[in-house]
């Protein structure tokens, strides 16, 4: 229908007041998450309490050693006596010459499979970032004696910077808020010992049983 001449300026004035209105407000972008901290550990100092771990960790880990079975960690044959701790940082362990004549650890063919089910090299107690793809020495122990020492695989290094005689790696199984998500999972060390002039390699498989908050 046309409108009458009179009702034109209205009719304008309606138009503009419709083109002049504010524009829909922008959406601002939602904030990302914030990143899952990740676990570094210097060296991996043993602790003598009865719960493995850092005191401040968020988790208390339980392993239990399911190949060889053993509710207390350890193995013996005619030649050598096994005992391991398992921690969120490193494997250690404790191995005796039951015999009186030296064994040696062969390091260079012992390896570590991860909680990811990753094998490589194993590094311990002297490893350090520089020893990634250099030969390590063979360790001796003598008859009757006992060797401490704790491992973990040698991809975990972390590269020190300047401090060279440093340690730094990822823990076994990290601590932080990602920790429950590792419940179930294994990880195993393969030991190659050096048994009158023969190598023997002795496996030991061991799993994440719970991971409970503190």
């Amino acid at each position: 229908m046309r409108l009458p001449r009179w009702l034109y300026p209205f009719a304008c004035a309606a138009l503009v007041a419709g083109c002049s209105s504010a524009p829909a407000p922008e959406h601002m972008p939602a904030p990302s998450a914030p990143a899952v901290p990740t676990s570094i550990v210097s060296g991996a100092p043993d602790t003598t309490g009865s719960i493995p771990g850092s005191p401040n960790a968020l988790y208390t880990f339980r392993f239990k050693q399911t190949d060889p079975a053993s509710d207390r960690f350890t193995y013996r044959d005619r030649d050598l006596s096994f005992y391991f701790r398992p921690s969120p940082s490193a494997l250690y362990f404790k191995v005796e010459n039951l015999q009186g004549r030296p064994v040696w650890i062969n390091w260079d063919r012992s390896t570590f499979t991860d909680v990811n089910g990753r094998t490589g090299k194993v590094a311990h107690n002297t490893t350090r970032w520089r020893d990634r793809y250099n030969s390590q020495a063979n360790v001796s122990v003598q008859g009757q004696q006992t060797y401490s020492d704790y491992v973990f695989p040698i991809d975990y290094l972390i590269d020190p910077g300047a401090s060279a005689d440093e340690q730094p790696h990822l823990p076994i199984v990290p601590e932080d808020v990602s920790a429950p998500t590792y419940s179930g999972r294994t990880f195993n060390v393969d030991l190659e010992m050096i048994v009158e002039d023969r190598p023997r390699t002795y496996s030991f498989h061991f799993t994440i049983v719970s991971v409970i908050p503190r």
